[in-house]
Formats: structure tokens, C-alpha cells, sequence
């Protein structure tokens, strides 16, 4: 059931939750729990945690985190605009690398994308 959710939530099942499942199942279970208490709606909705977690992750510069947000991000019907004025707050407080970065992920996201 966790798998699902979280398929629902970035797209796919990365492996790294497939192998943890499998050689410390506590911890996974752990990790799972954690990440439903956290994505969870209360005080900022799933939509505004993701725009957040997309700038987190475009100043740190991890492309797979990147990536995995935004397609969490298009589930929950986050536009496009919403994530470029995220971007724009990382790129205050982070630079112009973390804003390019993020910009390259989302055109690229996007380019990839099915039209609807």
C-alpha cells in the first residue's frame, strides 16, 4: 500500500525504497510513516509542500530530487507557475545555480510531459 502512494506521489517506486523494504523492513516502515505525517495537508497543503520541497531540492542541486518532486507535484495539479515562483525563492537565498537548475529541470519536465 506504502509503494502505491508513493508511485502516486513521484511517479514511480524508486529502488532504493524497493531494497530497503526488503533488507530492514522496520526502517522502511519507519521512513514510510514519516513521509505520510509529513506530506500530509495541515497548516500548507500537499500543493504548497511540494513547491517548497522543488526549491529544497534545486538548491541543493540533486536533479533526482528534482525530477521525483515535480512529477509529484504535476499528481497533485501544482501549475507551473506555482513552481517558478518557488524557484524564485531558491535562487534569493541559494543563487542563480539553484534557479537555473531548477528552471532546466521544469522546462525539460515539462517538454517530456503528454499533452493533455
Amino acid at each position: 500500500m506504502e509503494e502505491k502512494r508513493l508511485e502516486e506521489k513521484i511517479g514511480k517506486v524508486p529502488e532504493i525504497f524497493k531494497e530497503l523494504k526488503q533488507t530492514d523492513p522496520d526502517l522502511y516502515g519507519k521512513v514510510m510513516g514519516l513521509d505520510q505525517v509529513i506530506w500530509a495537508d495541515g497548516a500548507l497543503s500537499r500543493q504548497t509542500k511540494k513547491v517548497i520541497a522543488i526549491a529544497i531540492a534545486a538548491a541543493l542541486r540533486d536533479g533526482h530530487a528534482v525530477r521525483a518532486q515535480m512529477a509529484g507535484a504535476a499528481n497533485l495539479g501544482v501549475s507551473k507557475e506555482e513552481i517558478e515562483e518557488g524557484l524564485r525563492v531558491a535562487f534569493l537565498l541559494a543563487g542563480m545555480p539553484a534557479y537555473v537548475h531548477g528552471k532546466t529541470a521544469l522546462e525539460e519536465y515539462l517538454g517530456n510531459r503528454p499533452r493533455r
